[in-house]
């Protein structure tokens, strides 16, 4: 994908993030599968890392838009985020789910299931599918040899939006976006309708 081929602005970018292929080539082989569900952590939000200003664990975060963001949570699990905003200004779109497309066997080992619905529903688990780890944070999601996004694979379904999962801050804002009934939609079954 190029730049100009994605919109500007962090709300906008999450809706557009959905349908576009998260592409990961790895010693094991390339796995890739399509972004269903996406959360926009906009300039300001008081749910966003980068709300306290920048820090080591979220420098990547305000780097210009279309690098990876990625960390760690609950100490075990990683997040992959895309960042949205002009170098400076820590905004970045969490991607929730994807729907697996390519490289499933690998997948399936990473994951330990071969319940294909599983893989890569929540961030953790996408993470942990793709084996995207913190040495990808700050990489360049355009450009990327070993992380790339990718034009949409597909037609897409109409686009759902609902409140965020899993804050606490901010919770009621509407901006989680998702493909409406696509299984690999992550969530509460009530929030994805």
């Amino acid at each position: 994908m190029r730049a100009d081929e994605l919109p500007a602005g962090t709300i906008d970018l999450a809706k557009a993030l959905i349908g576009c292929v998260l592409v990961r080539n790895t010693p094991e082989g390339r796995s890739a599968a399509r972004i269903v569900e996406t959360e926009a952590y906009v300039v300001g939000d008081p749910a966003s890392h980068a709300y306290r200003g920048k820090s080591r664990r979220n420098a990547s975060m305000f780097l210009a838009a279309h690098r990876a963001y990625v960390y760690k949570i609950y100490g075990t699990s990683f997040c992959v985020n895309v960042t949205s905003e002009r170098a400076n200004e820590g905004a970045a779109v969490l991607v929730r789910a994807l729907e697996p497309l390519a490289g499933l066997d690998l997948m399936e080992r990473r994951r330990r299931t071969t319940r294909a619905i599983g893989l890569c529903r929540g961030p953790g688990r996408l993470c942990q599918a793709l084996a995207i780890d913190g040495a990808l944070d700050g990489v360049d999601l355009l450009r990327g040899r070993e992380l790339w996004l990718a034009a949409p694979s597909a037609d897409l379904r109409p686009l759902g939006s609902s409140r965020r999962i899993g804050i606490t801050k901010a919770s009621r804002r509407r901006l989680r976006f998702f493909e409406r009934g696509n299984p690999f939609v992550s969530g509460p079954k009530h929030l994805s309708s």
